[in-house]
């Protein structure tokens, strides 16, 4: 990290320590980004590293209800502790904190920036290895302000094979770009469907072109996830630690940075 940036990085709660931070973000909503953020963490902490989830989503947090988790949060002299699920990831989301999770967020996104930013500064993560970040989706303020206050390490973008979308993930990366923080990988969600009985991939969201876009901008890392029904209902079910999802190429390269 360069001394320029550094010097708009927001403190760590000083009784918190957390090695790498990882965001996981998207150039628009709907394509399975906090699907990506969970799968990441449940992978990464299967491999025996100690996670965490900061749900910077504020106005459509998911990740709590994705681990069956309710108010669990409290406080003390070390500040906010997370909440955490039945294998020890530590999560922090604006739903762990609210009387009624299913409340709209009606605030500005200098206010939604600020909270995210509490995340980080007051909230006590006990000794983390890889934080991910399940950031809003968009290029606008929140995630610029993000990117600006906490130290991400890199970033996994998330996408789907739709050709709109192909353009709203150039502009992620070129955000990502212009933020100086390396891009680790690129995720295609929903990128096919395995029928059941032929056993055949049918793309019904049309052909990817997650290959194009990495080879434009210098990827090496990128993977492609079906649609598959087992995973989702364990999402449903607040069950996200049981699912089974190879993501180890994404992982590799989040391992290898310094």
């Amino acid at each position: 990290m360069d001394a320029f940036r550094k010097q708009f990085i927001k403190e760590l709660n000083p009784h918190s320590k957390v090695k790498k931070v990882i965001a996981v973000m998207s150039g628009k909503g709907g394509v399975g980004k906090s699907f990506v953020t969970t799968s990441l963490a449940v992978a990464m902490q299967r491999a025996g590293y100690r996670c965490a989830i900061l749900d910077a989503d504020i106005t459509g947090p998911s990740i709590p209800a994705s681990f069956g988790l309710n108010n669990q949060t409290y406080k003390t002299d070390k500040g906010i502790h997370p909440t955490r699920t039945k294998t020890g990831i530590q999560v922090m989301s604006l739903n762990l904190l609210v009387e009624n999770p299913s409340d709209p967020v009606l605030w500005r996104g200098s206010l939604i920036a600020d909270m995210v930013t509490q995340f980080w500064t007051d909230v006590y993560w006990e000794d983390v290895d890889y934080m991910f970040i399940d950031m809003p989706p968009g290029t606008g303020d929140v995630p610029l302000t993000i990117f600006q206050s906490l130290p991400v390490d890199g970033i996994v973008v998330v996408t789907s094979p739709q050709d709109l979308v192909t353009m709203i993930v150039e502009k992620a990366v070129k955000m990502a770009e212009n933020m100086d923080i390396p891009i680790l990988g690129i995720v295609e969600n929903m990128s096919y469907f395995i029928c059941p009985d032929c056993h055949k991939k049918h793309y019904i969201f049309g052909q990817s072109h997650l290959e194009e876009i990495c080879k434009q901008y210098h990827i090496d890392h990128h993977i492609s996830l079906p649609l598959d029904s087992k995973n989702a209902q364990y999402i449903d079910k607040g069950k996200a630690e049981l699912m089974s999802i190879n993501m180890d190429e994404i992982l590799s390269s989040i391992l290898q940075i310094d």
